[in-house]
Parts: C-alpha cells; structure tokens; sequence
C-alpha cells in the first residue's frame, strides 16, 4: 500500500541516494544482501509496511523500488562496489556512455533525450507492481549537468504519465560560497524553471549550510561527503516515516503538500533534523520535545543556506519520531508560533503540521524532522539569479548550450520566471490580512458588492 518509486539521478543524487538506501535497509533490518535480520518480535513493527520502500523477491529477499540513473558509467561501478551495491536490481541501473559534461542541455536535449524513454519503461514498469502508487521521490543537484537536466526531463515525463501523482525533489542547490562547477548558475536557473511548474515539492539542500552543521554542531573536523549525506538521508527518511510505522497522527508526501504549498508555485522548503550533537556533549543532554523543538526551529540547523530569522514562515511541518505525549507536541507548537509571532505570517492562522510517529530512529529515543516554507529562501533564488544575470549579459559559456540545440529564449525565460519567483516570495512575506488590492481590476471588493445589492 501506498508505495514511493524512488530515482536518483546523476553523481550527485545517486551518492545520496545510496546514503538514504543504508538507512532506511538499516531502519527496516534489511542487510547488504536484501534479506531480513530483526528478530521475529521486531518483524511485527519492521515489516508490516515495508512495501513503501521494498518490493519482495523470491527467497525472502527485500529490494528497493529505486532507479539509478546516469549518464555516465563511473558512479553505477562505484555503486555496485558499495557494501549495499547487492541490494539493488540490475535492471534498474540505466546509465549512458557519453556524460553530460555539466552541461544543462546536453542533460535535458541531447544525451539526457536518447536515455529517457529507456528510464520510462523503467518507471513505468515499477508503477504498475505498486498497488497504490502513492507518488515519486528524486535525488539530484541542480548545479550539475545530468541530475539537473536529466532530472528536470524526468519529472516532466513523469508529470504527463502520472498527473494525480505527488512528485518530491530532494535538490541539492549552489551554496553562496563553495562552487563546484563554474556554469552553476545556468544549470540551475534552467532547473529551477521547470521545477517550479513540474514538482509538488522542493526539498533544498545545500553543501555549504551541511558542511556548518557538522562543523559548528556535530563538531566534525573534516566532514566528507559521507557525512553530509548522512544527514541528508536522515531528513528523508523522517519525512515519510509515518507511511512506513505505526504512529499516533499520520503525515504522508500528500498530507505534506496540501498543508505546506498556500500557492501551487511556492513548493521550495528548507529541511531540519533534531537532536544533532555531537558526540562529546551526547551523554549530557536529554532528549525533550522543549528541546527537539527548539533546536528545530534554530536558524544552525537549516539544510539551506537561508537564514528564517530574514523571512517568514508561510507554514511549517514538524514530523516527531518516538514515544511521546502528544499534549506535549501541542504545546510546543503552539508556544513557538505565539512566542515568534512575528515570524509566521498573520493570514494563515495555524501555520504548522505536526505528524507523530511512534518509532525513533536506531540508537535514539525521539528525534524529529521538520520542513520549513519559509519566504528567506528567495534569497538562494536571488543569488543564483544575480550569478545568472552577471554572466548572460557578457553571453559566457552560451555558446556550450546553442551547441546542443537550446535558444537564447530559453535563457531570456528561465532568468524572468525565477525573478518572477523572488517577486512572488517578496509579496507573501509582505502581505497582512487587511489588505483588499488583491482583486482584479474592476472586480469590487465583495463586501462593497454586497452593500451594492442592499442599496
């Protein structure tokens, strides 16, 4: 029941995606090879719903609902190589020989186009083994070619066959400072004009906000990748934790949508994850909701590069993992949204979704997830388009991307509708409820019709 078809795509989305498969393999008591390693008793709680995830082969064996996709074929080695590369399909690694080379259009046009039908079928195929597909989950980073432009075709392609779908991103945006790829922000500002009229949801992530919290917080010296992607893993396994245990008050990618997106175009979030600390200071703190919530809503535990404390929550979801009262979460939540009053936009009353799941992650007694749709994230939107403008004006790099059959227009559209974005997200910040402007030209305001028909 309610199953989620799980892709990664490119280098990036695929490093994550084997990161979020050891976990939930790890949450599941699933080994390396795909078979069950709980005892009988933690069956019961870790196999009652675990075809969310896992479809069932013969002999027992559990394996991922996941595509791997790229356009090259170093990262499906290296995935093969990883302890779990066992546990995945050999059919459902589809990957091209040529690369994208970082390049948006030859991810979206040209390479990305001759692979995609292959991907489909794929898709396709996995859809229908599901008894209630419940919708589609993508790993990728919009600063590379594949993830970014392959990406984007996919969830096009996946938008026309499956409408009534829910479609989450988990994309990893430029950080302000750290820059892998010099075309960034093209790739980017391509990605996002498609992600903001194909996906339900936006999870953003970003290097450069990760490598703080396990710098600042974790009290890591040297994070690897490994690292950073653990956390990610962690926030993605919280947020459809409740489709896959028992819990107290149910949130799933759907409930997710309907009480986070006010607007169909403003489905940008930023994730958080409670408790981290680091190991040192562990043994000395104890794990409260007071705590996990105040940690939650601290501006050092954002997934993105935005700083809340420079916006205002539109709305919020809180998804809490263990044994707790649920009076207790209540509370919470109510006290942070009267004490920052502020902070949370005055035209939607009750600004937050709490979800409650009664199984704590391995190794904690509760920890919590929390999304954010908060307006400070036009500032990532702003800075990738202030990059973006900066360089089209002088036309660099273009010549890379008209090679592979992509119109100036193209370009002309995608830096307008992220500006429109930016414009969008500015306005919600500013808006109260007094405000009547909001009606089309020549439309009354409606209590001044109806004094209009009393008259």
């Amino acid at each position: 029941m309610r199953e989620i078809v799980h892709l990664q795509v490119g280098q990036c989305g695929n490093q994550i995606g084997c990161k979020f498969w050891e976990v939930v393999s790890d949450e599941h008591g699933i080994q390396p090879d795909g078979l069950y390693g709980g005892t009988p008793t933690e069956a019961e709680l870790q196999l009652a719903r675990i075809n969310v995830y896992y479809n069932e082969a013969q002999g027992g064996k559990y394996v991922p609902r996941a595509l791997m996709i790229d356009l090259e074929p170093g990262t499906m080695d290296s995935i093969r190589g990883s302890p779990y590369g066992a546990l995945f399909k050999p059919d459902n690694f589809i990957y091209g020989q040529s690369g994208a080379g970082n390049n948006w259009a030859k991810g979206h046009y040209t390479e990305g186009a001759e692979l995609v039908e292959n991907v489909m079928d794929v898709v396709r195929k996995e859809a229908e083994g599901c008894d209630c597909l419940q919708g589609f989950q993508l790993t990728q980073s919009l600063g590379g070619g594949t993830g970014s432009g392959l990406g984007t075709l996919l969830i096009s392609k996946i938008r026309e066959e499956f409408p009534d779908r829910i479609v989450a991103t988990f994309s990893v945006v430029p950080s302000p400072k750290v820059s892998d790829t010099v075309v960034e922000p093209y790739n980017a500002t391509l990605s996002v004009h498609q992600l903001v009229e194909n996906t339900d949801e936006t999870f953003c992530i970003d290097n450069e906000a990760l490598y703080d919290i396990c710098m600042r917080t974790l009290k890591l010296q040297r994070p690897s990748y490994a690292d950073l992607n653990h956390l990610v893993s962690m926030t993605m396994s919280g947020i459809t934790t409740c489709l896959r245990f028992p819990g107290q008050l149910n949130a799933d990618l759907r409930k997710l949508a309907v009480n986070m997106v006010p607007f169909p175009r403003l489905h940008f979030f930023m994730p958080g994850y409670a408790p981290l600390v680091s190991r040192a200071s562990n043994a000395f703190r104890a794990v409260t909701v007071a705590e996990l919530t105040q940690q939650m809503f601290d501006a050092k535990n954002m997934m993105a590069a935005c700083d809340p404390r420079h916006g205002r929550y539109l709305t919020v979801a809180a998804i809490f993992r263990g044994r707790m009262s649920m009076k207790e979460v209540e509370e919470q939540m109510n006290n942070v949204q009267n004490k920052n009053s502020a902070y949370f936009v005055e035209w939607i009353p009750n600004n937050v979704k709490t979800g409650v799941c009664d199984i704590p992650p391995r190794g904690l007694k509760m920890a919590a997830t929390f999304i954010g749709n908060n307006t400070c994230i036009q500032e990532l939107f702003k800075r990738i388009s202030e990059q973006f403008s900066v360089m089209f004006r002088r036309r660099a790099f273009l010549h890379w991307f008209t090679g592979e059959g992509m119109d100036e227009m193209e370009f002309t559209e995608a830096e307008s509708n992220m500006k429109d974005l930016v414009a969008e997200y500015q306005q919600y910040q500013e808006a109260t409820t007094e405000e009547t402007e909001e009606f089309a030209d020549g439309e009354l305001d409606p209590e001044a019709q109806n004094e209009h028909i009393v008259e």
